[in-house]
């Protein structure tokens, strides 16, 4: 049974009724304050680490799009199933995957909100991450071209969502004062994946996770394009690699919203998936894929922005794959189901115990009946 709360004492009561009215009332308000219970953010459980099973499972979800909830409409769907159609359909999808799937980690890849179409930035923020809030699912996330769009800017946003249940997003490094050392964006962190419990490397980060925030739109000689990945986050980026690696070897993944301009070269090349609609990418190439080639340590990057594309291809020995327009308020093709993307990292089995990572793997889920498991394939196994 609750008890009470403590009744002020009587020199406090006698105080306040011959205190100056004003002061009473303030005095009154900071005693009801103190008594009520602070909201506490309720934290994933770190480090994150592989399972029993020897895998680590990441749900991708891409372009949201998330609006004002029941009242925002669905875009390009069935005719038959469109007078019913509202975020919700994003919300229940998400929920069906994750409880399919059972993820250790969902990756938000940007455009979670859709501004232009939000009426409050907050509230439509907490809606759309409605289900990790409620599972308890350590969700990491990044922000896309549209997120900014409605009444919080981009670090307010990012600030949010490093402050919600169970996220592990970080607003980002931002290096000194001086403008020279600088980290751009927001939402630029690392993620470290510790081995299974009871293995040598279970204080061990066996699997790496790169955020980067790939900005919303610039003016580049007069002309407006899309944001890029700028010279300041790929240093770090860089140096980030490079202190993980001399720890150990690991794999990493990276996650960002815009996709690199050498991605339209994958329309010669083979891939696993569909290619329906051009690479909106920036018009600036800041040789992010060739940071990446020089890491070492990238395996697959991981990208949205373009709803109808939801292909792999590799570019020099990285994977780069679309998530698949995850939200019913994005724009989409009413005969082609919404979809997410997964990602399975799974490890070594040794003679006693779990080892490194061995095997990195991927597939999607459609929003069908079946919640069909589409395209899946190995993206990288340790030679």
């Amino acid at each position: 049974m609750a008890t009470a709360p403590p009744r002020p004492p009587l020199l406090l009561l006698i105080a306040l009724v011959f205190l100056p009215i004003p002061f009473s009332l303030f005095l009154w308000d900071s005693i009801t304050v103190c008594r009520s219970t602070p909201k506490v953010k309720r934290t994933a459980a770190l480090p994150l680490r592989f399972r029993d099973d020897g895998v680590f499972k990441i749900l991708q979800v891409a372009d949201m799009h998330y609006g004002n909830g029941v009242t925002t409409r669905c875009r390009d769907v069935p005719e038959a199933a469109a007078a019913g159609c509202s975020d919700l359909n994003t919300t229940q999808f998400l929920w069906r995957v994750i409880r399919e799937e059972k993820p250790d980690l969902v990756a938000f890849t940007g455009d979670n909100i859709f501004g232009s179409t939000a009426t409050d930035a907050a509230e439509s923020l907490f809606k759309a991450f409605a289900p990790v809030l409620q599972s308890g699912i350590p969700w990491a996330a990044i922000l896309g071209n549209h997120d900014q769009e409605s009444t919080m800017n981009r670090e307010e946003i990012m600030s949010l969502i490093s402050l919600m249940d169970y996220s592990v997003s970080q607003v980002g490094p931002f290096g000194t004062t001086d403008k020279q050392q600088r980290v751009d964006g927001f939402g630029n962190y690392d993620i470290r994946v510790h081995g299974a419990f009871g293995s040598t490397l279970a204080n061990t980060s066996v699997l790496n996770l790169y955020f980067l925030d790939s900005g919303d739109r610039i003016v580049v000689d007069g002309l407006r394009a899309y944001g890029y990945i700028r010279e300041s986050q790929l240093t770090w980026v860089q140096a980030t690699s490079k202190k993980l690696q001399s720890l150990f070897q690991a794999p990493a993944l990276a996650f960002f919203h815009i996709p690199i301009p050498e991605v339209r070269e994958l329309w010669h090349s083979k891939i696993v998936g569909r290619y329906q609609e051009a690479v909106a990418c920036s018009i600036v190439n800041s040789e992010v894929l060739k940071t990446f080639v020089f890491m070492g340590d990238v395996k697959a990057a991981f990208i949205g922005h373009d709803h109808l594309n939801d292909f792999c291809g590799n570019l020099l020995g990285i994977w780069f794959c679309y998530g698949g327009g995850f939200g019913y308020h994005a724009y989409g093709r009413a005969s082609w189901p919404r979809r997410a993307r997964l990602i399975a990292a799974e490890l070594k089995r040794g003679v006693r115990e779990w080892m490194e990572v061995e095997t990195i793997k991927t597939w999607k889920r459609l929003d069908d009946y079946m919640l069909s498991k589409i395209d899946e394939q190995v993206l990288w196994r340790k030679s």
